[in-house]
């Protein structure tokens, strides 16, 4: 992808959050990058969880990121639409590593990333407020550096880390949503928070795109629309319904050694088309 092309595709993500809502797909590999482009998806993410495990890794930033790097290169690369990249909470330890981390990843074409502010430390769940956006800070200064618009998604995991209470962290996540917004933030990610009501409340507090993880059993996307949600991921849903198959087939091959599970796959030919040259 060419730097003009690039900022392009940039810019046309960024447009996307001002409505109607943009529902993004999380792909972990050009065959489902590409699956998800040719059902007519119009931007496509990357799932950390769906590409560690696909790579051999747990999620987590246990994948090097040479190896997360070349994978987000590869799903670019097999498709004409906008990929935002989710590279968990940055790699690096300090605004200095993570701007590094986010000029990297613009070199494989994506157009935006998500960046968390949690961590895995149970005595401190997530980052603490300055820090967080001071990443936040420098990945902007990064992505300027570049040319290129990136959108970037800031992730608050005060409800996937059940931190605080109800009302504390209600308030919590709005704050530090305002001072993400601030430091350069596109979008605000309240991972964990499927409650209608408060993604309501937070949505209006806020006054900025709000992303929304659906799983099985959220509602609608036209729901979520109507309360003002500018953008719906699936995170790793989709890898772990494939990953789900998988086993399925394979547990039950080796119980009946015959071959009428196979029967639902994709055929070949199909498969082949989606990798075909195109003009």
């Amino acid at each position: 992808m060419t730097g003009d092309n690039q900022r392009q595709a940039a810019e046309t993500f960024r447009r996307a959050h001002r409505g109607p809502l943009l529902l993004l797909p999380n792909a972990w590999d050009p065959m489902s990058a590409r699956q998800f482009e040719a059902a007519g998806f119009l931007a496509i993410a990357t799932t950390s969880g769906g590409v560690a495990w696909a790579l051999g890794y747990p999620d987590g930033e246990k994948t090097p990121w040479a190896e997360v790097v070349a994978a987000t290169a590869r799903m670019v690369r097999a498709v004409r639409v906008p990929v935002t990249a989710d590279i968990e909470a940055g790699y690096g330890e300090t605004p200095a590593q993570v701007a590094q981390s986010i000029a990297e990843i613009i070199r494989t074409g994506a157009v935006g990333v998500n960046l968390e502010d949690g961590t895995p430390r149970a005595e401190q769940p997530v980052l603490p407020l300055d820090a967080a956006a001071g990443r936040i800070r420098a990945a902007r200064k990064a992505a300027d550096t570049a040319g290129i618009p990136l959108v970037i998604n800031a992730r608050v995991d005060l409800y996937i880390k059940n931190v605080g209470d109800a009302a504390s962290r209600f308030d919590e996540t709005v704050r530090r949503a305002k001072a993400y917004l601030e430091a350069g933030a596109d979008c605000i990610y309240p991972f964990g928070l499927g409650d209608m009501d408060t993604i309501a409340r937070l949505v209006k507090a806020i006054g900025a795109p709000v992303n929304i993880v659906a799983r099985a059993g959220t509602p609608p996307a036209s729901e979520l629309e109507r309360i003002g949600v500018a953008r719906v991921s699936i995170a790793s849903s989709a890898t772990l319904a494939v990953m789900s198959l998988i086993k399925q087939i394979g547990t039950e091959l080796h119980a009946t050694r015959t071959f009428d599970g196979l029967g639902h796959t994709m055929n070949r030919p199909e498969a082949q088309k989606l990798f075909e040259p195109r003009s």
